[in-house]
Order: C-alpha cells, then structure tokens, then sequence
C-alpha cells in the first residue's frame, strides 16, 4: 500500500468547507422534514424513524467538524502536536441506521444521510492514517527474530 500524504493545511480547509456546507444542508433538510408528508401507514413511526435520522446524522457531522476544528487549531499553531493526539480524536463511528427505519424516509434524507456517512468515512480515514504515523512498529531485527522463532517451531 502506498503512502498516504501527510495532512496539510489546505486539506483541512477543503474539508472544513465542504463539512460545512454539508452540515447547513443537513439542518435545513431536517428543519424542512417536520412539515413534508410522511408516505407511511403510520405517522408516529414515521416521526420517530425521522427524528432518529436527524440526530445520527447531525451528531456525525458535528464530530467530523469538531475534528477538523482540532486540525485547523493544530495548524494555527493553537494546538500542540501531543495535545491533538491526546484530545483530538474522532469520536467511533455510530451504528448502522435500522433498515426498517430508513423505508419510512423519503429519498433525498436517504441521500444525505448516505452522504455524511461517506464524508465521515473520509474524515476516519485520514483520521486512522494519521494517527497510523505513531504506532510502534517492530523493528527489522524483532521482525527478523519472529520469523526465524515461527521457522524452528515449525520443524
């Protein structure tokens, strides 16, 4: 696997933009869904499956921002190197919206639903490849002895 690029300042800046507008468009589709017609035989459940759509998808862009926020502190020199190692991790991602919930959605809160999650996925990529720089790999020597330990036993 190739390298990945370090994070730069221009990356997040891009990200921040794009998280952003993203987020606006996620609280206008959700302001705007009280009032849509629900197409389901029951309106209560409707109700719910929308309000817990709302809040998955609002809680994981205000992490995927909350992280980029962290990013541009540390570039702004805000922020130390082991202090955003420390405290500016990305919060687990949230589980997997119900199935059953998601039918009772119209399309286009589908789609932006599917669209923060990609983004989030995004951000956690980046997020794991980063932090990826400071995990303790076993030096050629260590490696060297494991293979030559697993070689012995297996005669």
């Amino acid at each position: 696997m190739p390298d990945t690029a370090d994070l730069s300042p221009t990356i997040i800046e891009t990200l921040y933009c794009e998280a952003l507008l993203l987020a606006d468009e996620t609280r206008s589709a959700f302001d705007l869904s009280g009032r849509l017609e629900t197409t389901s035989l029951n309106e209560d459940l409707a109700r719910v499956a929308l309000s817990c759509e709302a809040l998955r998808t609002t809680t994981r862009m205000m992490h995927a921002i909350a992280w980029l926020l962290n990013q541009r502190a540390y570039f702004s020199g805000e922020l130390s190197e082991f202090q955003l190692r420390r405290y500016g991790r990305l919060a687990p991602p949230q589980a997997a919206s119900d199935g059953q919930q998601l039918a009772l959605l119209p399309a286009h809160l589908l789609d932006l639903s599917e669209r923060t999650a990609r983004f989030y996925a995004r951000i956690e990529r980046l997020d794991m490849a980063w932090r990826g720089r400071f995990s303790m790999q076993p030096t050629a020597v260590h490696r060297l002895r494991d293979r030559l330990g697993a070689a012995v036993m297996a005669f």
